[in-house]
């Protein structure tokens, strides 16, 4: 296996890793049900789906 002839510089080093970080999703809250979810993703609520605050799937179906 190869290996590196100088070791790399601190800054190099943190070049690289500046991407290698946690992000928090984005909440919304949905205009009908009030219910928090992440955007542009439909939810349930109470057994029902929802998408933008439209009801897309029932109980039952």
């Amino acid at each position: 296996m190869p290996n590196p002839k100088r070791r790399h510089s601190k800054a190099r080093r943190d070049k690289r890793r500046t991407h290698d970080k946690a992000i928090v999703p984005t909440i919304s809250i949905d205009p009908t049900t009030g219910a928090p979810h992440a955007r542009h993703r439909a939810h349930y609520f109470e057994g029902e789906l929802y998408y933008k605050g439209k009801k897309i799937l029932a109980k039952g179906e």
